[in-house]
């Protein structure tokens, strides 16, 4: 199985040692985004603000390896706080529409940067 490596610059640079999004046999499983910008200035506000510069990430991400929000078959997100739980599913409606893929929500006590939600993603890449 071969495995590569995906980069963009359309989406901040790993704040750690790790890649953005790995494809590996027919999936892209992309790291955890959290609302940086691509110059890696962080994006202040609440959690509306927040999710959506963590989608415009993601969809760099999956442009980058040629695949959309429409591929994703898996997303975890994680959450500082579950009464933001109603707010966030709203943003993730309007990116996911009705592609609806698995997910997990998971409340935190504290993320990287101390920003309000970070989400992962794994998409199927094809054969």
């Amino acid at each position: 199985m071969a495995i590569s490596f995906v980069s963009t610059d359309k989406a901040p640079a790993a704040i750690g040692p790790y890649s953005q999004a790995v494809k590996a046999g027919p999936f892209l499983y992309a790291s955890g985004q959290i609302p940086l910008r691509p110059d890696g200035t962080l994006v202040e506000g609440d959690i509306v603000d927040q999710a959506h510069q963590v989608f415009a990430n993601i969809k760099a991400i999956l442009a980058e390896a040629g695949l959309s929000l429409a591929d994703v078959v898996k997303a975890t997100v994680f959450i500082k706080d579950m009464n933001d739980f109603g707010r966030l599913n709203d943003v993730y409606a309007e990116y996911f529409g009705d592609h609806k893929p698995a997910r997990s929500t998971v409340e935190v006590a504290r993320l990287p940067r101390d920003v309000k939600v970070e989400i992962e993603v794994i998409a199927y890449a094809g054969e």
